[in-house]
């Protein structure tokens, strides 16, 4: 079945416009860590309600959710957590394109990280997108004020928020495949209802611990800014639906391949809306990334 390449691109649709959002909280009125939890706190409530009605129109009940599922659940809810506070501080470092490019080397990691975790395969042609997109990340690492050799631009704060943020990305993609694939016997869409409503209520409860211990005030101004916060909280709860649905069907490097499709809609975002300058270097840097995924593609 292909139901899997729509689902993925709504996913990046929904995603982009969500980071979009983000980007504005975080430079407004938010922390990094307060723009990431309104993700959360706003669409927790509107997943758990969807998922009860969904109970209560079909008549099915929850099954039984083995330690295993919730391992996989907590793993990739804290890695997402984690990812996106990278992104969003990313965001403060370099040009909303760029910071959404490093972010997506999430892909190349994914298919390393699914290997080893779920052992997922990568043929040839998967090994040949990692080396071009390696050589990616090393021409969008370098950044005008910093000089010296190219294994020096890798340690530049935009650099490393961006590659961490992949890292983390990419196990919480393989997590939540992992805690899907828990309940095989189930109906994919009820299978993604059912991890996205566990990981989402165990983020809200982490984001809820930490920024009341850690950041004092943050969570009322998460409110005060629930005029844009809430739009966070319902792209996301779209885009992760449709990212779930889609780890329940394909592999994740798939997924996150085809899902690449949002650097094109970011460049769109970068120059349009936020006014953005995209300079020949970092044109370079996306395209070489874009070949990257086209010889992802290609190992399907």
């Amino acid at each position: 079945m292909l139901t899997w390449i729509p689902v993925s691109i709504a996913a990046a649709s929904f995603q982009t416009v969500r980071f979009m959002l983000q980007k504005v909280l975080s430079s407004v009125t938010l922390s990094p860590g307060g723009a990431t939890f309104a993700r959360f706190a706003y669409s927790a409530p509107i997943i758990l309600a969807a998922l009860a009605s969904y109970l209560a129109v079909t008549g099915q009940s929850l099954p039984e959710l083995s330690a295993r599922f919730w391992g996989f659940a907590a793993i990739g809810g804290t890695a997402q957590i984690l990812a996106t506070v990278c992104v969003v501080a990313l965001f403060k470092q370099r040009n909303f394109a760029v910071g959404i490019t490093f972010k997506k080397t999430e892909v190349i990691q994914t298919a390393i990280v699914g290997l080893v975790v779920l052992g997922d395969g990568i043929s040839p042609w998967g090994w040949a997108a990692i080396l071009i997109g390696l050589s990616a990340v090393m021409v969008l690492s370098k950044t005008p004020d910093v000089q010296g050799a190219w294994w020096q631009h890798l340690t530049n704060k935009a650099s490393l928020l961006g590659l961490g943020s992949g890292v983390l990305f990419a196990f919480s993609a393989v997590s939540y495949r992992g805690a899907s694939l828990q309940l095989a016997d189930l109906d994919p869409m009820f299978r993604a209802g059912i991890t996205l409503a566990a990981v989402v209520s165990l983020q809200t409860l982490f984001m809820l611990v930490w920024l009341a211990s850690r950041e004092k005030g943050e969570i009322t101004r998460v409110w005060q800014a629930r005029r844009v916060a809430v739009w966070v909280g319902l792209t996301s709860m779209a885009g992760s639906f449709c990212w779930f649905w889609a780890f329940t069907l394909q592999n994740a490097a798939y997924v996150k391949a085809l899902g690449q499709i949002e650097l094109v809609l970011s460049l769109l975002a970068s120059v349009l809306f936020f006014r953005e300058k995209i300079t020949g270097r970092e044109i370079l840097g996306m395209g070489l990334l874009g070949l990257s995924i086209l010889a992802l593609v290609l190992a399907l």
